[in-house]
């Protein structure tokens, strides 16, 4: 029998009562594979030549009550510090899996990037129907872009200009009953090919596109 990449027992940590318990759950059973994909996906995105990215699994170091709902690894080409930066994430929450490119509220330049998307608009609504549009990183919740139509998204991307707490996450999500099937290399397909898909979008974020 082929060995999925993800289980039951990886989303159950989310389920686990008590910051220190969950804490635990998540270093020795999820952090260790947020460390193997870090590895992977850092030179996956490296390669595409708009700088080097260093992987940054998530520490939660500040909680002190309550325990994380979700985790994850995320991508930055910085070695210190990504939340100021456009990056790219694979996370989980209790239901599901995401793989996003994300700007998040510390990023300075909300303003310019979502002038800069909705000028080259057709970089969001050329993705995969099965992709997401997201204005809030500490939700679960998303919309399909194919959904949210060309309104919804002005809309999302006027938030980002002019709400100081917005944010603008752009991906997928993976229920984690899919996840839980995949195999080690569907897994990674599938990453790939997502991120594939959003380096275009990362290039008018970053203003560094023909």
């Amino acid at each position: 029998m082929t060995q999925t990449f993800w289980t039951t027992k990886d989303f159950e940590v989310f389920t686990i009562d008590g910051l220190d318990s969950r804490m635990t759950a998540l270093q020795e059973i999820i952090q260790p594979k947020f460390r193997a994909l870090g590895d992977h996906f850092s030179h996956h995105l490296s390669v595409h030549g708009k700088g080097e990215f260093f992987p940054h699994v998530a520490k939660h170091a500040r909680r002190t009550v309550n325990p994380p709902k979700d985790s994850w690894v995320a991508f930055a080409p910085a070695k210190r510090g990504y939340k100021a930066l456009p990056h790219f994430q694979i996370g989980l929450w209790g239901t599901h899996l995401f793989i996003v490119l994300a700007i998040i509220y510390e990023n300075p330049d909300k303003v310019g990037i979502a002038e800069r998307l909705e000028k080259n608009r057709k970089v969001l609504t050329s993705l995969p129907k099965d992709f997401i549009v997201s204005g809030d990183h500490m939700k679960p919740n998303a919309d399909l872009l194919s959904e949210v139509g060309t309104e919804g998204l002005e809309k999302v991307l006027e938030r980002l200009q002019t709400v100081k707490k917005a944010e603008f996450l752009v991906g997928r999500h993976v229920s984690s009953e899919q996840a839980i099937k995949m195999d080690e290399q569907e897994f990674y397909n599938i990453v790939e090919d997502t991120f594939n898909h959003l380096l275009p979008v990362y290039d008018v974020v970053i203003n560094s596109f023909v």
